[in-house]
């Protein structure tokens, strides 16, 4: 990445274990990489995908559960056949688990299905099914940790929070470890958050995301498209 230039120039972040980790971009460094993601998704970005339309905290919900270990292109009929079937928190609300677990039939890791039932209960019983708003309210449901319950602050609510799938892993690996030792879990947040674009976290998040599926791939990685 052409931003790997900017490594020259450092400024110390707290916390971090690694002597050379402790070192990362100048702030305006960072902004620039953070404008360039969002800059880039908007223009390339996958604007497609179904879930990134009519947007609502529930079908961010959705979407991000479904997505834990399975692909888009896998995700994408299963996540319109169940938005079809249960098109809002209300209408989930009413499902039995047995119904959940039919309508996910296929999809595979049955596991989110049932916490998706245990979170459509709480939320029901607790939050009056009202989508909690907060990250710790939203963290404390079954089946979301911090990563998922970051997207759906950041994509859903537009309040800027890290994300650290493993798309963005892979980016902050390639942009700051230069054969260095690994970077510790830690650390990787504390990256996620430096880089954060917090006057559009929306962009920044789906563009991050983008970057590390499309572009910034495992193998052969085009980086002569990164922006």
């Amino acid at each position: 990445m052409k931003y790997q230039q900017g490594l020259q120039s450092f400024i110390l972040l707290p916390g971090i274990s690694c002597p050379l980790l402790k070192r990362i971009f100048l702030n305006k460094q960072v902004q620039n990489i953070s404008q360039q993601i969002v800059d880039w998704y908007k223009k390339y970005g996958r604007h497609e995908l179904p879930w990134r339309r009519n947007i609502t905290p529930y079908r961010i919900w959705i979407s991000e559960i479904m997505l834990q270990q399975t692909q888009v292109k896998t995700v994408i009929p299963y996540f319109k056949n169940f938005l079809k079937k249960y098109p809002t928190l209300r209408k989930i609300s009413q499902a039995s688990e047995d119904e959940i677990m039919a309508q996910w039939s296929g999809l595979g890791f049955y596991r989110r299905a049932r916490n998706i039932f245990l979170t459509k209960e709480i939320i029901k019983n607790d939050f009056n099914n009202i989508f909690p708003k907060t990250y710790n309210e939203i963290l404390s449901l079954p089946g979301i940790g911090k990563s998922t319950a970051g997207a759906i602050m950041s994509l859903a609510y537009l309040t800027p929070k890290p994300i650290l799938d493993g798309n963005v892993k892979r980016v902050i690996t390639r942009l700051v470890n230069k054969g260095i030792k690994p970077i510790k879990e830690k650390e990787f947040w504390q990256i996620s958050e430096k880089l954060l674009h917090t006057k559009d976290c929306f962009s920044f998040t789906q563009g991050i995301m983008d970057l590390g599926a499309t572009i910034c791939t495992p193998t052969n990685p085009d980086c002569h498209q990164c922006p």
